[in-house]
């Protein structure tokens, strides 16, 4: 078992066994956060939710009112006729069949696809490389629209898209260490929030059942479910 370092015993010594209110936990990870780089902050949130069944299946996207803090790298595949609008909402990587034969290649260096309906055609044998990094543009997190500009600027300004996994829990980059504590919890605040209105019918009992908030290698907080459990 690995120790810990001195600044991580601080760090755990400070983190009572209570649950805090999201303004509290968000001021706590600020000062618990002893990384020398910018930490991610993270919340884990655990769903009474059976996700084999299509009808409990989480998913949804949400925009952090204050953003990720990420530089998000954007990839627009899309026709000649929609590279301006792409390029000027801020596209990092603007065309079709080239890129298309990159990623064939195995390149895959973007963090966000957007795409066009017409285009969607040519992304399916690409599913293998794509699929298990997350990239695959979808319809349902607004990546695949007509309206690229406002897809691309919408990715960059902050939108995030999120899914249960397997075991119930819902995993969010939702700012960095370096944010102002009110920040982190204005965007926490929002992800809780769209979870709250994307409960299945067919869920049953408590929908929120725990609620944890850290950052890259600090320890975590467990934030009090109860105002996120009335609906």
């Amino acid at each position: 078992m690995a120790r810990l370092t001195k600044k991580q015993k601080e760090a755990t010594a400070k983190v009572e066994a209570k649950t805090y209110s999201v303004a509290e936990a968000s001021a706590l990870i600020k000062e618990i956060t002893n990384a020398n780089f910018d930490a991610s902050v993270d919340l884990a949130v655990r769903l009474n939710v059976d996700p084999r069944k299509a009808n409990q299946m989480v998913r949804g996207v949400v925009t952090l009112p204050h953003g990720t803090g990420k530089d998000v790298k954007v990839l627009a595949l899309v026709t000649p006729d929609k590279e301006a609008e792409a390029k000027e909402a801020g596209a990092d990587f603007v065309g079709l069949d080239e890129y298309l034969e990159k990623i064939k290649g195995g390149w895959t260096d973007v963090d966000v696809i957007v795409t066009m309906p017409s285009v969607m055609g040519k992304l399916g044998p690409l599913g293998r490389v794509l699929g298990p990094r997350g990239l695959m543009p979808n319809p349902k997190t607004g990546t695949v629209t007509m309206d690229v500009a406002k897809a691309v600027s919408d990715v960059k300004a902050g939108k995030i898209d999120f899914k249960v996994d397997k075991t119930g829990i819902v995993h969010a980059a939702i700012g960095k260490a370096s944010f102002d504590a009110e920040k982190i919890a204005g965007n926490a605040r929002e992800l809780l929030t769209t979870l709250v209105k994307l409960k299945p019918q067919s869920a049953k009992g408590v929908y929120i059942k725990s609620i944890y908030m850290s950052s890259t290698m600090s320890p975590s907080v467990e934030i009090d479910t109860k105002r996120f459990t009335e609906q």
